[in-house]
């Protein structure tokens, strides 16, 4: 856990620090509550403005610490482990990162909430590639996740870079998704990818549809953006049941493959 930590810490305070700087002073981001349907509470503290909006944000900060204290199997090796520990290391630093948005209404947190959705998407190919190339060679495909930080340049040359970076970072982790359900899933996995792929869905029409649900009574105090955070958190849940289970079972496929080599 101690190298997941450093490594995560690291990469998320750098991006801190760059984001406190003039660098993204041209990205498109919005810095006030009107943006979000929920309507402010007046009498609540700043970062309980918007009380669904922001008490969401602790079940990344819950689905963090479950799958990070989460006992893996008798198959679980260190290399494993430690991807499953840095995928729960960014849950449970977005939560805080998207409430600090929402106290604070200030550039650098609305960045930080773009930015790092990028390498948390990234990092679903990067273990994929663990689970079809092995421990030995899947370290080439963590360059995915350098790739994925820098591509949110693209949001300051053009005012949908940063939705294009996102869209791309979908497609991939779906299609890699699709391609190893395909070699090592069965029914169990399919149906945990389903329910990602449809998590992530309803994670982006809700989130798009925020003022216009708002209309009816059913999204008025609990919103579109309030139920599309509930979809981003199920898609993470998902999607480390996806990826835990084929990776047990791959890797006790090999050791099992290994042991009889060797009787």
């Amino acid at each position: 856990m101690k190298e997941a930590l450093l490594h995560v810490s690291a990469g998320f305070l750098l991006c801190i620090a760059w984001a406190n700087t003039n660098l993204f002073d041209g990205v498109p981001v919005d810095l006030s509550l009107d943006h979000y349907a929920e309507k402010p509470v007046d009498y609540l503290p700043a970062f309980l403005a918007m009380p669904g909006n922001c008490l969401v944000n602790l079940l990344y900060i819950y689905l963090g610490l479950y799958w990070l204290l989460w006992r893996g199997g008798v198959h679980e090796t260190s290399a494993s482990r430690y991807l499953r520990q840095v995928f729960a290391l960014m849950a449970l630093l977005y939560g805080p990162v998207q409430w600090t948005r929402l106290t604070l209404l200030r550039r650098a947190p609305a960045v930080l909430d773009q930015w790092f959705t990028l390498p948390i998407f990234a990092w679903v190919p990067v273990w994929i590639s663990f689970i079809e190339r092995g421990p030995a060679k899947w370290h080439a495909a963590a360059a995915l996740e350098l790739f994925s930080v820098l591509s949110y340049g693209l949001a300051t040359v053009h005012e949908l870079g940063f939705e294009f970076a996102l869209g791309c970072h979908v497609a991939l982790a779906v299609y890699k998704g699709v391609r190893v359900q395909r070699a090592h899933g069965d029914g169990r996995t399919q149906g945990y990818l389903l329910l990602a792929v449809l998590s992530c869905a309803g994670f982006v029409v809700l989130k798009l549809l925020d003022h216009w649900l708002a209309r009816y009574r059913l999204f008025q105090r609990l919103t579109g953006h309030f139920w599309s955070k509930v979809c981003d958190v199920l898609q993470f849940h998902f999607s480390f049941c996806f990826l835990t289970t084929l990776t047990l079972r791959t890797q006790g496929r090999t050791q099992g493959g290994t042991a009889a080599r060797r009787d």
